[in-house]
């Protein structure tokens, strides 16, 4: 019989313990997985290019400076690369996904129906780990020294869209058997700081996508930005494309798979 003494039952028992949380996590990891795949195969992706009016940039001419692209050129190719690679990144998820922009002869009518019914509304950006469909505040108005004055709201603030068709879902389902619609509503490139652009050392440019999801009953499932930092010298759109697209494409087809997975909650 073996006898253990007190140091040696506390190793094992750690070791036990150990092996357990190992076999835990790696159990977690396979049914997270599991979801995620159930949760595609479940489901077909529409991809809503941002309208080209809906680029913003405060460095377009230095992009011109390295690379000649005029500023046509250069929303262009953001505009296909994010999109493309939002395509790929719930593809490789297990989506099937449509991207428009690979075939416009085919989707070239539908993108021109989708912007003359698309709205936007710029509302307080929500909380992802608490996650609730952001609505319009009321303005605050208040009297002071005799003055009617509007109460400003400081919190950060995205680009959400609003569709004022409510058919238009529904008949896009009809056509491509698509259930769930992802509006990429706005591209913001901000720069650094003026003595930070000139002498660029560690300082960032901030990228920043505006997004909103919609199923194909028009309920906003999750909507928000991805924000990406990226070096004040990077000014070659296609090396921007690589190296910082697929990060914001993943964010955003893990909030998709994250709300679709999420149980439904009784009314």
């Amino acid at each position: 019989m073996l006898i253990l003494t007190g140091r040696a039952t506390n190793y094992l028992l750690s070791v036990l313990t150990l092996m357990v949380s190992v076999l835990n996590a790696q159990t977690k990891t396979i049914s997270d997985k599991d979801v995620t795949r159930e949760t595609a195969a479940a489901h077909k992706v529409f991809i809503v290019p941002f309208e080209s009016r809906m680029y913003m940039s405060e460095v377009d001419h230095r992009f011109n400076e390295e690379t000649n692209m005029s500023s046509k050129e250069i929303r262009f190719r953001f505009r296909m690369g994010l999109t493309e690679a939002i395509n790929r990144s719930f593809k490789s998820l297990g989506y099937t996904a449509i991207n428009p922009l690979l075939d416009t002869a085919k989707y070239i009518k539908d993108l021109y129906t989708i912007y003359g019914n698309l709205g936007y509304a710029y509302l307080r950006i929500p909380d992802q780990n608490n996650y609730k469909v952001p609505t319009k505040e009321k303005e605050e108005r208040k009297v002071q020294k005799g003055q009617l004055t509007v109460e400003t709201h400081s919190e950060e603030r995205f680009m959400d869209a609003r569709l004022s068709d409510t058919k238009l879902l529904p008949s896009l389902h009809s056509k491509y058997a698509t259930d769930v619609f992802v509006f990429i509503n706005q591209l913001d490139i901000k720069a650094a700081n003026s003595q930070e652009e000139i002498i660029p050392g560690e300082a960032k440019r901030k990228l920043v996508v505006h997004y909103t999801i919609f199923t194909t009953e028009g309920v906003e499932i999750n909507s928000g930005v991805v924000v990406e930092l990226i070096e004040a010298d990077l000014n070659n759109p296609k090396k921007i494309i690589e190296k910082y697209f697929p990060k914001v494409a993943q964010q955003i087809s893990q909030r998709v798979t994250k709300a679709l997975s999420a149980p439904v909650k009784k009314q």
